[in-house]
Protein backbone atom coordinates (compact mmCIF):
# COMPACT_ATOMS: atom_id res chain seq x y z
CA UNK A 1 0.00 0.00 0.00
CA UNK A 2 1.41 3.41 -0.94
CA UNK A 3 1.67 6.27 1.50
CA UNK A 4 -0.69 9.18 0.93
CA UNK A 5 1.17 12.46 0.51
CA UNK A 6 -0.68 15.51 1.85
CA UNK A 7 0.11 18.44 -0.46
CA UNK A 8 -1.01 22.04 -0.42
CA UNK A 9 -2.50 23.27 -3.71
CA UNK A 10 0.64 25.33 -4.43
CA UNK A 11 2.96 22.34 -3.89
CA UNK A 12 0.72 20.18 -6.09
CA UNK A 13 0.87 22.76 -8.89
CA UNK A 14 4.66 23.09 -8.54
CA UNK A 15 5.18 19.31 -8.69
CA UNK A 16 2.80 18.98 -11.64
CA UNK A 17 4.75 21.69 -13.51
CA UNK A 18 8.07 19.99 -12.68
CA UNK A 19 6.76 16.66 -13.99
CA UNK A 20 5.52 18.25 -17.22
CA UNK A 21 8.87 20.00 -17.69
CA UNK A 22 10.91 16.84 -17.11
CA UNK A 23 8.75 14.66 -19.35
CA UNK A 24 8.81 17.26 -22.11
CA UNK A 25 11.80 19.56 -22.28
CA UNK A 26 13.94 17.42 -19.97
CA UNK A 27 13.63 14.23 -22.00
CA UNK A 28 14.26 16.07 -25.26
CA UNK A 29 17.40 17.74 -23.90
CA UNK A 30 18.84 14.54 -22.47
CA UNK A 31 18.14 12.65 -25.70
CA UNK A 32 20.05 15.38 -27.58
CA UNK A 33 22.99 15.09 -25.16
CA UNK A 34 23.11 11.33 -25.59
CA UNK A 35 22.94 11.63 -29.38
CA UNK A 36 25.75 14.22 -29.47
CA UNK A 37 27.87 12.01 -27.20
CA UNK A 38 27.27 8.97 -29.44
CA UNK A 39 28.61 10.94 -32.39
CA UNK A 40 31.96 11.21 -30.58
CA UNK A 41 32.69 7.54 -31.21
CA UNK A 42 33.60 4.60 -28.98
CA UNK A 43 30.96 4.46 -26.23
CA UNK A 44 33.03 2.30 -23.87
CA UNK A 45 35.43 5.17 -23.16
CA UNK A 46 33.13 8.07 -23.88
CA UNK A 47 32.80 10.16 -20.68
CA UNK A 48 30.19 12.48 -22.19
CA UNK A 49 27.99 9.51 -23.10
CA UNK A 50 28.25 7.93 -19.63
CA UNK A 51 27.56 11.28 -17.94
CA UNK A 52 24.50 11.86 -20.12
CA UNK A 53 23.19 8.35 -19.42
CA UNK A 54 23.70 8.88 -15.68
CA UNK A 55 21.87 12.21 -15.88
CA UNK A 56 19.07 10.47 -17.75
CA UNK A 57 18.82 7.86 -15.00
CA UNK A 58 18.56 10.51 -12.29
CA UNK A 59 15.93 12.41 -14.27
CA UNK A 60 13.84 9.27 -14.91
CA UNK A 61 14.06 8.45 -11.18
CA UNK A 62 12.72 11.90 -10.34
CA UNK A 63 9.94 11.48 -12.91
CA UNK A 64 8.90 8.16 -11.31
CA UNK A 65 9.03 9.77 -7.86
CA UNK A 66 6.85 12.70 -8.97
CA UNK A 67 4.36 10.37 -10.67
CA UNK A 68 4.07 8.30 -7.50
CA UNK A 69 3.61 11.35 -5.28
CA UNK A 70 1.00 12.89 -7.58
CA UNK A 71 -0.82 9.55 -7.99
CA UNK A 72 -1.01 9.10 -4.21
CA UNK A 73 -1.50 12.63 -2.96
CA UNK A 74 -4.27 14.27 -1.03
CA UNK A 75 -4.63 17.96 -1.69
CA UNK A 76 -5.16 19.70 1.64
CA UNK A 77 -6.62 23.14 1.84
CA UNK A 78 -4.83 25.60 4.05
CA UNK A 79 -7.41 26.58 6.64
CA UNK A 80 -6.62 29.37 9.06
CA UNK A 81 -8.43 27.90 12.07
CA UNK A 82 -5.47 28.04 14.45
CA UNK A 83 -4.83 24.29 14.48
CA UNK A 84 -1.69 22.46 13.41
CA UNK A 85 -2.23 20.61 10.14
CA UNK A 86 -0.24 19.87 6.97
CA UNK A 87 0.87 23.17 5.48
CA UNK A 88 0.95 24.98 8.85
CA UNK A 89 3.96 26.70 10.30
CA UNK A 90 4.21 25.82 13.97
CA UNK A 91 6.43 27.30 16.66
CA UNK A 92 7.11 24.99 19.60
CA UNK A 93 9.06 25.01 22.83
CA UNK A 94 10.36 21.74 24.24
CA UNK A 95 9.82 21.14 27.95
CA UNK A 96 12.70 22.49 30.01
CA UNK A 97 13.80 25.10 27.47
CA UNK A 98 13.75 28.83 28.13
CA UNK A 99 11.11 31.24 26.87
CA UNK A 100 13.30 32.32 23.94
CA UNK A 101 14.11 28.75 22.85
CA UNK A 102 11.46 28.35 20.16
CA UNK A 103 11.75 25.97 17.19
CA UNK A 104 9.84 26.72 14.00
CA UNK A 105 8.70 23.97 11.62
CA UNK A 106 6.73 23.69 8.42
CA UNK A 107 4.41 20.70 8.77
CA UNK A 108 4.31 18.76 5.53
CA UNK A 109 6.07 16.41 3.16
CA UNK A 110 9.53 17.10 1.79
CA UNK A 111 7.86 18.36 -1.39
CA UNK A 112 6.35 21.28 0.56
CA UNK A 113 9.79 22.57 1.50
CA UNK A 114 10.14 25.93 -0.21
CA UNK A 115 10.83 28.69 2.27
CA UNK A 116 13.89 27.61 4.25
CA UNK A 117 11.99 26.39 7.32
CA UNK A 118 12.86 23.13 9.00
CA UNK A 119 10.40 20.48 7.86
CA UNK A 120 8.33 18.19 10.07
CA UNK A 121 6.46 15.26 8.57
CA UNK A 122 2.85 15.06 9.72
CA UNK A 123 3.43 11.29 9.99
CA UNK A 124 6.37 11.65 12.41
CA UNK A 125 5.74 11.04 16.12
CA UNK A 126 5.89 14.78 16.86
CA UNK A 127 3.87 15.63 13.74
CA UNK A 128 1.14 13.21 14.77
CA UNK A 129 1.09 14.58 18.32
CA UNK A 130 0.88 18.18 17.11
CA UNK A 131 -1.83 17.64 14.49
CA UNK A 132 -4.97 19.39 15.71
CA UNK A 133 -3.19 21.24 18.54
CA UNK A 134 -3.59 24.99 19.04
CA UNK A 135 -1.42 27.76 20.47
CA UNK A 136 -1.00 27.21 24.21
CA UNK A 137 -1.57 23.44 24.03
CA UNK A 138 1.04 21.05 25.37
CA UNK A 139 1.40 17.68 23.65
CA UNK A 140 3.33 14.58 24.61
CA UNK A 141 4.96 12.21 22.15
CA UNK A 142 7.27 9.22 22.24
CA UNK A 143 10.61 9.46 20.45
CA UNK A 144 11.94 6.54 18.39
CA UNK A 145 14.24 5.71 21.34
CA UNK A 146 11.23 5.36 23.67
CA UNK A 147 11.67 8.63 25.56
CA UNK A 148 8.56 10.68 26.24
CA UNK A 149 8.82 14.41 25.49
CA UNK A 150 6.44 17.29 26.10
CA UNK A 151 6.18 20.19 23.70
CA UNK A 152 4.28 23.46 24.07
CA UNK A 153 2.69 24.94 20.95
CA UNK A 154 3.72 28.58 21.01
CA UNK A 155 2.14 29.72 17.75
CA UNK A 156 0.42 28.29 14.67
CA UNK A 157 0.63 30.23 11.41
CA UNK A 158 -0.98 29.75 8.04
CA UNK A 159 1.41 30.64 5.21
Amino acid sequence: MSETHPLTPSAHERLQAELEDLTGRGRIEIADKIERARELGDLSENGDYHAAKEEQGHMEGRIRQLESILDHCEIVDIVDDGTVRPGSIVKVRYEGEGPDDVNTYLVGSIEEHTNGLELMSPASPLGLALTGARSGDTVTYETPTGDELRVEVVEVETP
